[in-house]
């Protein structure tokens, strides 16, 4: 009995390409992607607004537009900025939030520059209640069977 020698296969370069293709994608996909949003003013710019001198005028050239403005209060604007990190498809990780509040007082002056960290945050927990609607709760079935027999005859005439 005759014996083939054993042949190695040569590689196909669509299928080396395809592999190495993958390989890469496969390694993009866990290099964590880092995102900044928001307005952070740089700190000579926010050294630059004097509490007691600076107007809202002066704020706005030095800083930009406030990210927020209080709803509640117009003598407050905040600046917020916020740097995530996230991996692939998973939810976003918080890495840095700074939120700067300047405050006026009536007269459109500078009263107060406060900073703040993501550690001075707190979580909000939302209430779980439901508010009770009127009416009734009907399940599929009945929803499916309810019209049965309702049907009226048709005018005479047409």
């Amino acid at each position: 009995m005759l014996r083939r020698p054993l042949r190695m296969k040569k590689p196909r370069p669509a299928r080396f390409a395809l592999a190495t293709l993958a390989v890469v994608l496969a390694s993009g996909a866990c290099t964590p992607i880092v995102e900044l949003r928001g307005n952070l003013p740089p700190p000579e710019q926010l050294s630059q607004v004097v509490v007691g001198k600076s107007s809202r005028d002066d704020v706005q050239s030095l800083l930009g537009t406030p990210s927020n403005v209080s709803p509640f209060d117009e003598d407050a604007w905040y600046y917020v900025s916020t740097v995530t990190e996230r991996v692939s498809f998973f939810e976003p990780d918080i890495k840095e939030r700074k939120v700067i509040a300047v405050l006026f007082d009536r007269s459109g002056t500078v009263r107060a520059v406060d900073t703040k960290g993501l550690s001075d945050g707190h979580d909000v927990i939302p209430v779980g209640r439901e508010t009770p609607t009127a009416g009734q709760e009907m399940t599929i079935l009945k929803q499916l069977l309810g019209n049965l027999g309702r049907f009226s005859k048709p005018a005479q005439g047409q």
